[in-house]
């Protein structure tokens, strides 16, 4: 059961953005409080701005600023870092009818969402070649790679959004025509800079497989269910060389 002050304190946050009840009446009445709600939403509103550059490139700040406001009292902030608010943004935008004439949106904030993440990271050493080089035969099989804190990756299969998000972030210009299919992103960081490239949907699962701590065969596996013709060798020399991963190590056999 909540105490007092807790709900005294849910019940002021909620009056903040906007929920009235008949025992804040007193106090949101009070002319002092609404300078209090208009300095609280617009660090939140600017938070949005900040974190979504992209989405911001795409429609115009008075849009997103729009936009954001409506999420920000729908989903106040639960994190004071307000650099890592707007979790559920992208969902928004997929859902914002506003937005409905740009369906690419909501995928475009989910790769702003990755870069913040990779920029945040714990910072670690990628591993090189040569770890799986040193690794017997026998165990490679079973061996586990385990992927970086400052990286991340997704296969958005509806639109070309990574495209999209790319020349935006770049500043490049739009080509006249753009391949309408799905597209995948991998993001990394190397000495404290963001990088990305295109990422395959056997590259996800693979990805998403030794996040779940598979073993690298069962890895394998995941992908080429996804791409029968896949060339392992490949994918997995050119995700440690993207520096997607943190280490290699021997794992029980499977």
């Amino acid at each position: 059961m909540k105490s007092s002050l807790e709900s005294f304190q849910d019940a002021f946050v909620d009056a903040l953005y906007g929920a009235e009840s008949s025992e804040m009446m007193a106090l949101t009445r009070q002319p002092g409080f609404t300078v209090y709600r208009n300095t609280v939403l617009k660090g939140a509103t600017d938070a949005l701005l900040a974190n979504f550059p992209t989405i911001e490139r795409l429609v115009g700040t008075d849009w997103l600023l729009a936009a954001a406001t409506i999420h920000a009292r729908q989903s106040p902030p639960t994190d004071a870092r307000l650099l890592h608010y707007g979790a559920d943004f992208p969902g928004f935008l997929d859902r914002f009818e506003p937005a409905q004439e740009m369906p690419y949106l909501g995928d475009v904030a989910r790769l702003d969402l990755l870069w913040t993440q990779v920029h945040c990271a714990v910072d670690e050493p990628g591993m090189e070649l040569g770890a799986l080089v040193n690794l017997a035969s026998a165990d490679l099989a079973s061996s586990q790679l385990t992927p970086r804190a400052a990286c991340r990756w997704v296969w958005l299969p509806d639109c070309p959004a990574y495209t999209i998000w790319r020349i935006n972030r770049e500043q490049v210009q739009m080509p006249d025509e753009l391949d309408w299919r799905g597209e995948g992103a991998l993001l990394t960081r190397k000495a404290g800079q963001v990088y990305w490239q295109p990422a395959s949907a056997a590259d996800c699962a693979f990805l998403e497989a030794c996040a779940a701590h598979l073993p690298l065969g069962l890895a394998a596996d995941k992908a080429l269910e996804v791409d029968p013709d896949l060339n392992l060798e490949n994918l997995i020399v050119r995700l440690v060389s993207a520096d997607a991963f943190a280490s290699a190590s021997p794992g029980l056999p499977y």
